[in-house]
């Protein structure tokens, strides 16, 4: 069945106490329940699954996408910040998100299955989006699947602007992941690919700082492993591993 899939997970969370890690469980169930509140989205119209130090919601294809991206946008933020302003510094909340659709299955006992669900998982823990949170002041980083960005953004329906969304495709066990990062790119570690290469190769750079390396208009090299950004995929050396996982973020 097509639906909707919406991903949150907490920063850090096995850094914590038992005691702070239950009062960010409870704190992000509240945020989620408020954001799918704010989008008119009820509980007859969405199943939650619990991964410790993160949710995901399966919501009916009925609902609508456009008013939740819209919430996460604009009611998630301000639930999250008057969340940490009553919270100690131990006890803060940073959140990455990810929404996509597309189809998942239920199985007999509960479970959800599909390709699109991996998918969406693999972005949550993408490299690229840890980086994302970690510059923003706003402790909220979200990304959207490219089957949102086409059904959705590019649309500019009201409240979602589609200059405010980069293009990113963050590598995977599997290959690249295609998607739209809300906000600013990640600068933390970033150069042209053309200057990244010349540092391994020993050959003079070939672009200025701040601009495009040869791999084409904002191709980036990140921490020693390449991202195609709006220009193509530079394969690096580096091996990931993503995906749903007992233990807690790192």
């Amino acid at each position: 069945m097509n639906q909707t899939l919406l991903l949150l997970d907490i920063e850090r969370y096995s850094d914590r106490t038992d005691v702070e890690q239950a009062y960010l469980r409870r704190m992000l169930y509240d945020i989620a329940d408020g954001t799918l509140d704010a989008a008119s989205i009820d509980e007859s119209q969405r199943q939650r699954a619990d991964r410790g130090d993160s949710v995901m919601e399966l919501i009916d294809a009925n609902a609508s996408v456009s008013a939740l991206l819209r919430a996460l946008i604009t009611e998630l933020p301000v639930q999250l910040r008057a969340t940490n302003q009553r919270a100690s510094s131990s006890a803060q909340i940073r959140l990455r998100a990810v929404l996509a659709t597309g189809y998942v299955s239920v199985d007999e006992r509960k479970g959800w299955v599909g390709s699109d669900l991996n998918h969406a998982c693999r972005l949550l823990d993408a490299e690229l989006l840890r980086s994302a949170l970690h510059e923003r002041p706003d402790d909220f980083a979200l990304c959207v699947s490219d089957s949102v960005h086409q059904g959705i953004v590019r649309h500019g329906h009201p409240g979602i602007r589609p200059e405010d969304f980069r293009p990113i495709t963050p590598e995977s066990k599997n290959g690249p992941l295609s998607a739209w990062l809300y906000g600013p790119l990640p600068s933390a570690g970033i150069t042209p690919v053309g200057d990244a290469l010349a540092a391994e190769t020993g050959a003079p750079p070939t672009s200025p700082p701040g601009q495009a390396g040869p791999a084409g208009p904002g191709s980036v090299h990140v921490m020693g492993d390449q991202y195609g950004v709006a220009g193509g995929t530079v394969h690096g050396g580096a091996n990931f591993t993503f995906g749903p996982r007992p233990g807690g973020n790192r």
